[in-house]
């Protein structure tokens, strides 16, 4: 893959950048017994309060059912096409079972039309196979990664991303997340061998901001351009600073590099081997 300029006939059109995915992209339409229609949250939760800001709008989108439980064993398949899916950045594919099922998953790094894959515990551990962590090497890239036996892939399915198998110790793995956080799974979850397709991804540049509101991202006003009502950072003659040795959010709570948002209490804070990395020390 590549990353495609355009010609300048615009101001913004100079800036904006795009992956070629012309030439890797193999179908024009979407498998229908596998898509749906989609009403997006867009920020609000059950009670249609904002609890994510700045999204809203945006393009309609299908939804396409991807397969990431993967609970289909020890039968391989093959990749049919290779496809554009807008509620994700890593490419997905149409396989085709050797029993005639067909499943959109989430391809690999360097898939291709015609590319056979196994699920199975005693897979090979190439690209692409999907096996239990315990069968999987040290120092192997993977995606796709369970958090519980059988819970279905969580980690690792964004463009490009990978994990690290960093060590085996007493049935846990320990894995270096994307964030460069260090934490432990069992030995029984499953992963998948590679890292996500579309690599070049983090590279777009967007150009202007219309195209943000295409994707339902809605526009972001700095704290220090509020009143002091709103923000913390708000008020002040002229342009001010934030004023405050901290960095802020609009409530109040620790944000920015370097300081610590998650909670001290969290139940998933016994698996934390390392805490992620910010700002310079990354």
């Amino acid at each position: 893959m590549a990353i495609k300029k355009y010609k300048p006939v615009t101001p913004s059109r100079r800036q904006m950048s795009d992956v070629k995915l012309g030439s890797i992209l193999t179908a024009k339409s979407s498998h229908k017994p596998l898509t749906r229609g989609m009403s997006r949250s867009v920020g609000r939760n059950n009670a249609g309060r904002i609890t994510v800001r700045h999204k809203g709008g945006g393009h309609k989108r299908l939804f396409r059912d991807i397969d990431f439980l993967l609970d289909k064993k020890d039968v391989p398949f093959v990749v049919e096409s290779i496809e554009y899916d807008p509620n994700r950045s890593g490419l997905i594919g149409l396989v085709v079972y050797r029993d005639g099922a067909r499943r959109y998953v989430l391809l690999p790094k360097g898939a291709q039309v015609g590319d056979s894959y196994l699920i199975s515990e005693n897979a090979p551990v190439k690209t692409g196979n999907r096996l239990p962590l315990k069968n999987i090497s040290v120092g192997t890239f993977v995606f796709n990664v369970e958090l519980k036996k059988d819970g279905g892939a969580k980690m690792g399915r964004s463009a490009g991303n990978y994990i690290e198998v960093l060590a085996k110790d007493g049935g846990l793995v320990d894995l270096k997340m994307p964030s460069t956080e260090i934490r432990k799974v069992s030995e029984n979850c499953w992963a998948t061998v590679g890292e996500v397709s579309n690599e070049e991804h983090h590279l777009v540049n967007f150009g202007k901001a219309g195209r943000s509101r295409w994707l339902g991202i809605r526009p972001t006003v700095r704290g220090s351009a509020m009143n002091p009502v709103d923000h913390p950072y708000g008020g002040g003659e002229a342009r001010s600073g934030r004023g405050l040795r901290r960095a802020k959010s609009a409530w109040g709570r620790p944000t920015g590099k370097g300081q610590k948002s998650r909670r001290a209490k969290k139940y998933s804070n016994i698996s934390i081997v390392s805490r992620r990395k910010v700002g310079k020390r990354r």
